[in-house]
């Protein structure tokens, strides 16, 4: 891969800007569009380009990293009149590492294929802290070559990259992700009111058990968020019930029932209801109050 080659970036939220900032200080030239041009502005003071549409972005990059919101937005930054693959070029390879639909990560894919775009479905776990760390975990799934393209790019941001096979592959290993954090959030939760109700220490508390069998990464970064009474996000609930949503429409379609997962998006679409939908995840623990 040649060191110069211009990176596109759609999408500077929590997640997204860290993402891109570490590719800026690797030395790559940087092109960006997101629907706030504000939330670039550091980046474009260090010199990347602003692009007025995914469009423009797609004419002056050759690899395009997108991290959005909703599979409704990933469609239309790829597949709208001003978007990427109608203003692509044979070559360019894109990579979305937004959490979307496995079905809408093939159609991505066999898009591409047709006008000699590659493609990647690369979304990552981690929320801010592994994104400014450059730590995040990253799932991909797509052609195994088009991964090993792009493999020094991920290496910036981040650190357990993972191929797991064709496309598509990469979201359904995020859904089980997800699926995996959705009920692991209720048991912290759960814990951290049982300490408070015994009279313990919640700090303490976490000394002992952050380490044992009861390790998590939510555990180790999001309890003492939640001991401080910090509900920023690091990941926000109205994305993660867009996530609980994909991965229970995907386990229907498999005939697979996952009570668990179904229990937790109800606890979360309550706390949206309410007002929380901005709030991180760790933002669960009122539901109880």
């Amino acid at each position: 891969m040649k060191d110069k080659q211009t990176i596109g970036f759609i999408g500077i939220g929590v997640m997204g800007k860290s993402m891109a900032r570490h590719i800026q200080q690797a030395g790559y030239p940087l092109a960006i569009y997101t629907r706030t041009k504000d939330k670039a502005n550091d980046l474009l003071s260090n010199g990347a380009i602003w692009c007025e549409t995914p469009g423009e972005l797609s004419k002056q990059s050759d690899i395009i990293f997108t991290i959005i919101g909703e599979p409704k937005d990933v469609k239309e930054v790829y597949f709208g009149s001003n978007g990427l693959l109608a203003n692509s070029r044979p070559g360019q390879i894109v990579v979305d590492m937004t959490t979307s639909k496995p079905s809408l990560a093939k159609e991505i894919y066999e898009k591409s294929k047709e006008i000699g775009v590659r493609s990647i479905d690369a979304p990552v776990s981690g929320g801010d802290i592994g994104a400014k760390n450059g730590t995040l975990a990253i799932m991909a799934g797509g052609d195994y070559e088009t991964f090993t393209d792009i493999l020094p790019l991920l290496e910036i941001i981040g650190e357990n990259i993972v191929y797991q096979g064709d496309a598509g592959a990469g979201q359904h290993t995020k859904m089980c992700n997800q699926i995996a954090i959705a009920t692991n959030m209720i048991g912290i939760c759960e814990s951290l009111l049982y300490a408070k109700k015994a009279g313990l220490n919640p700090e303490t508390v976490l000394k002992s058990i952050a380490s044992g069998a009861a390790g998590s990464w939510s555990l180790s970064n999001l309890a003492p968020r939640i001991i401080k009474g910090d509900y920023a996000p690091g990941f926000y609930i109205k994305h993660f019930i867009k996530d609980m949503k994909i991965a229970l429409e995907e386990a229907e379609r498999m005939e697979l029932d996952l009570p668990g997962l179904t229990m937790a998006k109800d606890m979360y679409e309550e706390l949206a209801a309410k007002g929380e939908e901005e709030s991180g995840t760790q933002a669960l623990i009122k539901y109880w109050n």
